[in-house]
């Protein structure tokens, strides 16, 4: 397991604020006022208003308030903060709770985490679950972490630390394995920047509720780890795209699993068929009715049943499905539509794409 970087994008609303007058030959520009990003709920980034935490040149902050007026403290989002060790699956666990529903942002400094749990809150529900990475990478900011999380606890924000540990040996493997170097091991060995980073993060794993030792673990073990603790009783869900191609214009390069519908006659040599497509209820009507037609419907979406299953459990939670025929255009496109139909009838989340429909 190695470590990325994800950057979901962000944003607040302004709060009006009165501009401080610079004396003469000075600026009013805030040394500390930084930009995050947001994801599309809402509109664009801006600077920290008054109320935020603001630096002074003697080093002291101000506390940010997480529940400003009109903000109630329902409205203030469930917040995770994952921690650990670099290499010990903290990127796997991030999109784990992606995929499960939250708002997660790596790599955050964690000064500005008070910052994005009221964005949160601002967001009037759309933003319920937010996960935050705080990891080396960001080792500037790392001593402001204690003073976020008492900030945070003082305003009964409830948060969870899942920490992410792994065996030095593991570690080694893995760095060795991509190639790169630790990032804090600077011009010794990667075990010197494992021992660094263990030091840097003991504090933070006494104070974490999930400890989770992932040096026995390969990333699907790791992830029912996290579907175990997240995912609460509801099954996590799985999303399909169903995509209809002409074989004559390439395969799907993002396809997991191909379907040939040419073994169907094809509309194409009828005559009064020929100009629509599979959209066409007499050109779906066509292919459904066509020997063999139906019989595999019902038996592809009984085997799909039984690979969903398989995928939830592997924690894979996006599958694409492409249904082919010669061009594209009739066979394909009106096999798609039912096989979708059906997904969705299992509730699956199911989309459909017609690649090359129209491509004639």
């Amino acid at each position: 397991m190695t470590e990325h970087d994800a950057h979901p994008t962000a944003d607040r609303e302004r709060e009006p604020m009165a501009a401080p007058q610079p004396a003469p030959g000075e600026t009013c520009e805030d040394p500390t006022r930084r930009d995050t990003r947001h994801d599309a709920a809402g509109a664009e980034a801006g600077p920290r208003s008054a109320a935020h935490t603001a630096g002074h040149e003697d080093g002291a902050q101000v506390s940010t308030d997480v529940t400003p007026p009109g903000i109630p403290e329902a409205a203030i989002p469930e917040l995770v903060i994952i921690s650990g060790m670099s290499g010990a699956g903290r990127s796997t666990a991030a999109k784990c709770l992606e995929d499960l529903g939250w708002f997660v942002v790596d790599n955050l400094p964690p000064a500005l985490i008070p910052t994005m749990v009221e964005l949160g809150a601002r967001s009037q529900g759309n933003v319920a679950r937010i996960a935050v990475v705080v990891d080396v990478r960001g080792r500037r900011f790392f001593d402001n972490l204690r003073e976020s999380l008492a900030d945070l606890e003082a305003k009964n924000v409830t948060r969870r630390i899942v920490f992410l540990e792994s065996s030095d040996d593991a570690l080694v493997r893995r760095f060795e394995s991509v190639r790169r170097p630790h990032p804090l091991q600077g011009d010794g060995r990667i075990v010197d920047g494992i021992a660094a980073e263990r030091e840097l993060l003991r504090e933070l794993r006494g104070d974490a509720d999930l400890v989770i030792d992932t040096s026995s673990l390969n990333v699907h073990e790791l992830r029912a780890k996290m579907d175990a603790q997240f995912a609460g009783e509801e099954e996590p869900e799985l999303r399909a795209t169903v995509m209809s191609f002409g074989f004559k214009y390439g395969l799907p390069v993002d396809a997991d699993l191909v379907v040939d519908m040419r073994f169907l006659p094809n509309p194409h040599w009828v005559p009064e068929l020929r100009p629509y497509t599979g959209l066409n209820d007499e050109v779906a009507g066509y292919v459904l009715n066509q020997p063999g037609a139906k019989e595999f419907l019902d038996r592809y979406a009984e085997l799909l049943q039984l690979i969903a299953a398989g995928y939830r459990r592997e924690g894979k939670r996006y599958v694409t499905i492409a249904v082919g025929c010669t061009g594209g255009k009739h066979r394909s496109v009106a096999m798609s539509e039912k096989l979708a139909a059906r997904l969705a009838a299992e509730g699956v989340e199911t989309v459909v794409v017609h690649r090359d429909m129209g491509r004639e």
